[in-house]
């Protein structure tokens, strides 16, 4: 080692700070373009805790020094502008491992969006207090101001929980935030959507759930996050809670709270520059109530606050009107949307060096947003009108783009500023449906609590009956008017509750009003669901016979002539189908044979359909090794999802030993999005969690508890009550 190396001991604790968080970056960084925010001016000061011109002094002496370089460098998610960055060098990454204390402890791991780990000052009381509850096991609810410090808490929690070997899952939350999205968090993607079974797959002695926010949930999804939290606290992970008070459900059962208050005077007093003398650093930090953002946000320029001055008030006061034009702008921007922003999706970008420079801005990964504690003030300072204002000009801005996050942000400004019309909603519902329902469900209900449109009722309906919450569903629907509409949604919503009793006698009084026409479209749809309302296997006789008696009976006639040969068709397959599954070979040709009149002999569903009937023909429990290559090539050959899921669980259903290539493609296919709103899909979906406990025993129980949560959401009463039986004497 060079002798004229001081050792990281005799730096001043400031700089050796600096040095311990810079050398977790790689040294390719040194030359590279785009370098990550973490190693910018703001990114740093922001992770040790610390106001930026703190950082000048200990910088300047590490630069002389050696240790560290500067340059500017395009900051990834930062805008355009080139900006300071601070990399270490090799005699700083020297200096640092001179007394680095190798740790024998297995570190644990750590799921979901987890916030980068910040230095903490003056909370080591707290710290060892909550984790000391939560390694005990205790479930633990931190509240608190906004911006006193709970999530950097948590995440200093976090760390020491993880240096002895837990696993941390954290999910933050936002206004579009269910329980499905917690469990992508916690678990990644392909997670389970029903809370028992997202629990099941998570849960797990030494194990910490964290969930961050949780005060920015919209009242929509609350009722089933609280439902997620009830099913964790009864196990035997660890939950801590992080919320503004009051929390959006209240004090959980099993949960203690922790309330976090400021900072005492002498830590307070180590947020603010260093150079700023005792006198002055006492006054700001009693006048501030040891708040440490509002510490964060003094500038040595400012006048010392008035003592007794709400911390809101020193914010809407100093800070705000601190800003320009352009990052007062930037900053509008922020604070009106319903989610945090990339800097390059802004429209107002101009300010955003400045918002960040300012320690406003709050980062996870690319995407930002301002300190709560600012966001709620600045928008607590506009007059109804200006808001209205602010979220019309939005609303126009985001219309220019395409793309279904851009209708999410569009309906968000529409809602906050008079309303989108029924035609709207029903143009845009369905593709902001499509890629995230928890969004559009917010929008539909906002949109409800400004229009009673019985549309938008109607698919709001719709899409709690598609996402399984019956509740909900209910709620919706008895709003509606009294008509056919109601009697099947209420038909819908007894089969998602396991009544299909029920849910026949609600449905013969919806046929009664149809028209013909209408009448055999229902039929046909119902006898298809009732063809699928089944776990994999051979098709029960009785069901079998029930099928064909309805098959026989649907008159086609009533459709019109362009719909019938589609009619008959569907007719043919459920023939077809029940022919295979019975073993019926004389049935089985003549519905191929009609299949193939209508269809074409060349058509690629004619070449699934006879790989189908030669997968049912099984010898010893399996189908023939020239099925099964058959199916293989046609499933690599299947660029259509829908149609590859039907051929691998036929396949898998056609062996009791599972070659390994089809258990791949299983899995390849195991996380992709199928469509909410299709009865097919949903269906599919349920089926497929079935094979993923087939193929995966070890975790059975979570994917067959997703299984008859999916095939209730799907409408197969029958198929999840079978599941659950076969749960039942499997444990």
């Amino acid at each position: 080692m060079n002798p004229c190396l001081r050792s990281r001991g005799m730096l001043p604790p400031a700089q050796s700070r600096i040095l311990s968080r810079l050398v977790q970056f790689g040294g390719e960084l040194e030359a590279a373009w785009d370098v990550p925010r973490a190693l910018s001016l703001p990114g740093l000061a922001e992770s040790l805790g610390v106001v930026r011109s703190a950082l000048h002094a200990p910088l300047s002496s590490l630069e002389d020094e050696g240790y560290v370089r500067t340059r500017t460098a395009h900051v990834i998610g930062g805008g355009s502008r080139r900006r300071t960055v601070v990399h270490i060098t090799e005699s700083g990454r020297e200096t640092v491992a001179e007394l680095e204390e190798p740790s024998g402890a297995r570190r644990g791991r750590a799921f979901g969006p987890i916030p980068d780990q910040i230095s903490l000052h003056g909370r080591e009381e707290d710290s060892t207090s909550l984790s000391d509850s939560l390694l005990a096991g205790s479930n633990v609810l931190l509240s608190g101001l906004p911006g006193v410090g709970k999530s950097s808490l948590a995440r200093a929690v976090a760390e020491q929980v993880l240096s002895m070997g837990w696993t941390v899952r954290w999910a933050p939350c936002d206004s579009d935030t269910d329980a499905a999205v917690i469990g992508r968090m916690w678990l990644g993607d392909g997670a389970p959507s029903s809370p028992s079974a997202i629990v099941g797959a998570c849960e797990g002695p030494r194990t910490l759930l964290v969930l961050d926010e949780a005060q920015e949930l919209h009242s929509r999804h609350t009722g089933g996050v609280a439902q997620l939290l009830d099913e964790a606290s009864g196990g035997n992970s660890s939950l801590l809670v992080i919320s503004r008070s009051p929390s959006p459900f209240g004090l959980p059962d099993g949960f203690t709270e922790f309330k976090l208050e400021g900072l005492a005077l002498e830590h307070a007093r180590s947020l603010l520059p260093s150079d700023t003398d005792s006198a002055t650093a006492d006054s700001v930090a009693q006048a501030l109530g040891g708040h440490p953002l509002a510490l964060r946000l003094w500038s040595p320029e400012e006048d010392v606050p008035e003592r007794g001055e709400a911390v809101q008030e020193y914010v809407q006061s100093t800070v705000m009107h601190r800003l320009s034009d352009e990052g007062t702008r930037t900053l509008d921007e922020f604070c009106i949307a319903p989610s945090s922003l990339r800097v390059s999706e802004l429209f107002e970008a101009e300010g955003s060096d400045e918002l960040d420079d300012s320690a406003i801005l709050r980062w996870s990964g690319l995407m930002a947003e301002p300190h709560h504690l600012i966001r709620n003030v600045r928008r607590g300072s506009w007059s109804d009108n200006q808001s209205t204002e602010l979220h019309s000009q939005a609303a126009g801005r985001w219309a220019s783009r395409q793309g279904a996050r851009a209708r999410r942000m569009e309906g968000h400004h529409l809602v906050h500023s008079g309303g989108p019309d029924a035609e709207w909603v029903s143009e845009n519902i369905q593709a902001i449906a499509e890629q995230d329902s928890a969004s559009a469900a917010v929008l539909l209900e906002q949109a409800l609590d400004l229009s009673g449109d019985e549309s938008i009722r109607e698919a709001a309906a719709d899409l709690a009956l598609e996402r399984g919450e019956p509740e909900i569903a209910e709620s919706h629907i008895e709003g509606l008017s009294e008509g056919v509409g109601r009697k099947l949604r209420s038909a819908r919503l007894a089969r998602l509750r396991g009544d299909p009793r029920s849910a026949e006698e609600m449905e013969a009084g919806a046929l009664a009003e149809m028209t013909p026409a209408e009448r055999t479209k229902s039929a046909i749809a119902s006898l298809v669901r009732r063809y699928d309302d089944r776990l994999p296997g051979p098709i029960d006789s009785g069901l079998a016979r029930e099928l064909s008696r309805g098959v026989g009976t649907v008159d086609l006639s009533s459709l019109p002539e362009s719909e019938r040969s589609a009619g008959s068709l569907a007719l043919d397959l459920i023939r077809h189908g029940i022919a295979l599954g019975t073993e019926n070979v004389a049935a089985a040709a003549e519905a191929h044979d009609a299949i193939e009149s209508a269809m074409g002999p060349n058509h690629l569903q004619m070449t699934i359909l006879d790989l189908r009937a030669r997968l049912s023909s099984r010898v010893g429990g399996n189908a023939s090794a020239e099925a099964l290559a058959s199916a293989h090539d046609l499933i690599d050959s299947s660029d259509d999802l829908a149609e590859k899921t039907r051929l691998i669980h036929a396949t898998l259903e056609a062996t009791d030993s599972h070659p390994d290539w089809l258990v791949e493609a299983h899995a390849s296919i195991a996380y992709a999005p199928l469509r909410e709103d299709l009865a097919m899909h949903r269906r599919l979906c349920a089926q497929r969690w079935y094979w993923r406990g087939v193929l995966e025993p070890e975790r059975r129980l979570s994917h067959w508890n997703e299984a008859i949560s999916r095939f209730r959401m799907a409408e197969c009463s029958a198929a999840a009550a079978e599941l659950i039986g076969r749960m039942a004497r499997a444990i």
